[in-house]
């Protein structure tokens, strides 16, 4: 099944975060736990850090969970067993929330 974003979630990509992100990253840096992605929802926002707004901005309704895995194996140097369960685990909670749904 494809994963598509609710449409009720205004969000916005933080481009520039995101690039000073993968500098940190590079350069051996902890960023766990710094937002690239702002989701506004209820009058609350919620931030998703690098990882979690790769796989929300690939989730367009186009995709299913083992191509988004795909597509971030492509990013990532990592085994597809991890990186599989790291999407199911975030995707999983997304839906749980309301926040993805299948279409």
């Amino acid at each position: 099944m494809l994963l598509q974003r609710n449409q009720q979630i205004v969000w916005r990509h933080e481009k520039r975060r995101e690039e000073q992100v993968l500098l940190d990253l590079e350069a051996g840096g902890d960023v766990e736990n710094r937002g690239t992605v702002i989701l506004m929802l209820s009058g609350m926002m919620h931030q998703l850090n690098l990882l979690g707004g790769m796989i929300w901005s690939l989730c367009d309704g186009s995709r299913t969970e083992a191509q988004v895995v795909d597509v971030l194996l492509r990013e990532f140097d990592v085994e597809r067993e991890v990186l599989a369960a790291d999407v199911a685990e975030f995707i999983q909670e997304l839906l749980q929330r309301g926040w993805l749904i299948y279409v």
